[in-house]
């Protein structure tokens, strides 16, 4: 596996498990990591939330020496925030570099113009890349996408030349406008256009959901890296160059009752909260067996963890 420089950190790998908010909690990156992710992030933590102390916010960033290395990615508007936000993340956690999301297209972000809003927001971008580059220690890196609601190549282009200008150390790149959200085809040729635009590493993202779109991303982007993102929901083989669909049913079981083992120990929410989570990791493991729908109904009644294991064991798939 390729090696990789972002700014003065040299990373073991060019495949990277993306911020997913929601998603990649310390149980999602120990599965990931026992299956050959040997880079993580952190999920996506918002400035005025850690700022604000709120409680959620702190059990995102919870970690073992075993979740390393790891970045962070913090998402906000406001430059002087997004700094106390930093300097307060940095006395928190270990992380090699922090990212600047500049991506994420819901609708409450974009309101308070954060995430993809940036996009076209430059001057608010770049007066937080100042705020932050020259203030702190580490690697600043953003992640971005092909635009905010038209495919404007000179606009990214001189956009993400005036961040590596400006200190940015490497750019994230999902294939699609703010507006398309996550529906529609990627724009490798975009995606190509922003690699060959700058010198710093450009990695790709989106869509991949199996080691041959992997691939396929390298191939026609020429990118250094790959992000991957929804692809490894219930899919940790993918960093081992797997399909899903390659994998048994009892070996998809054995793994997902680790990963509720993990939740069962790591996570801190309310225990109808905690099986209301597993419902869903369990959704993602088995999204593609036989009698799925079947199979869905009845971990929607289930009602302890104790119950949803009897489950997993009793389940005939193949």
């Amino acid at each position: 596996m390729p090696m990789i420089k972002i700014g003065n950190v040299n990373i073991d790998t060019n495949v990277f498990l993306a911020p997913l908010a929601g998603c990649s909690d310390l149980p999602f990156r120990l599965i990931a990591r026992e299956h050959g992710a040997k880079f993580c992030f952190y999920e996506m933590v918002d400035a005025n939330a850690l700022n604000y102390k709120r409680r959620q916010t702190f059990g995102i960033l919870k970690t073992t020496k075993k979740d390393l290395p790891i970045a962070g990615q913090l998402l906000g508007a406001d430059p002087d925030g997004m700094l106390d936000a930093a300097q307060k993340l940095l006395k928190l956690v270990n992380i090699s570099f922090l990212d600047i999301n500049c991506a994420c297209p819901a609708k409450k972000v974009i309101k308070k113009k954060a995430g993809a809003y940036l996009l076209r927001d430059t001057p608010r971008l770049y007066n937080i890349l100042n705020k932050l580059i020259p203030a702190l220690s580490l690697p600043i890196t953003m992640k971005i996408r092909i635009g905010y609601n038209t495919k404007d190549v000179p606009h990214i282009t001189d956009m993400v030349k005036r961040c590596e200008d400006l200190g940015v150390a490497a750019i994230f790149v999902h294939g699609r406008l703010m507006t398309q959200g996550y529906a529609g085809e990627i724009d490798y040729n975009f995606i190509k256009e922003i690699k060959n635009s700058v010198k710093i590493p450009v990695f790709g993202s989106g869509n991949i959901f199996s080691p041959e779109m992997g691939q396929k991303m390298f191939d026609e982007t020429g990118c250094d890296g790959i992000m991957i993102a929804r692809g490894a929901l219930g899919n940790p083989w993918i960093f081992q160059g797997k399909d899903a669909g390659d994998v048994s049913i009892e070996e998809r079981k054995k793994v997902l009752k680790k990963h509720l083992s993990y939740i069962d120990k790591y996570k801190e929410i309310s225990p109808s909260g905690k099986i209301g989570f597993m419902k869903k990791i369990v959704i993602w493991y088995l999204k593609s067996v036989i009698h799925a729908a079947r199979v869905r109904e009845k971990v929607t009644r289930v009602k302890s963890y104790e119950e949803m294991l009897n489950l997993i064991d009793s389940l005939q798939l193949d």
